[in-house]
């Protein structure tokens, strides 16, 4: 199966309240470790689906994929992912932002900085939060 095959894959099982569980995240993980960054922008919007769905788990699911794969340079996308309240507590996708800020310190600060100043008070408290955990 390619790797676009089981992102498809992913997004049916993740759309699917009868899919299991376990199978699902070993999935996720197959493609987190495919290492084709080519997947990202289908991801992302897969990402941005999920959290206009409402769905926590998908966002989840995704987020780490999506980090596993982009790495800090993705931390904008994971972080207005994660100002938005699904009412779940994110424990997740917090730990991946703050996983990447703290593998590339000085990266981080460059990309999360510009996001304390959005528009979106929720996206800016995000921005600040994550940049506490700068070493």
């Amino acid at each position: 199966m390619t790797d676009d095959a089981r992102v498809t894959r992913l997004i049916g099982m993740l759309d699917d309240l009868d899919a299991d569980v376990d199978e699902t995240i070993d999935l996720a993980d197959e493609i987190a470790a495919s290492g084709d960054r080519e997947l990202l922008p289908r991801l992302e919007a897969e990402l941005d689906r999920s959290v206009a769905d409402r769905n926590s788990y998908g966002r989840e699911l995704l987020g780490g994929v999506i980090a596993a794969l982009g790495g800090p340079d993705r931390l904008p996308v994971l972080v207005r992912a994660s100002a938005v309240d699904l009412g779940d507590d994110q424990d997740g996708l917090a730990a991946e932002i703050v996983d990447l800020v703290q593998a590339d310190p000085k990266g981080a600060e460059r990309l999360l900085r510009p996001l304390t100043a959005d528009e979106d008070l929720a996206v800016a408290n995000r921005a600040e939060w994550a940049l506490r955990f700068v070493p």
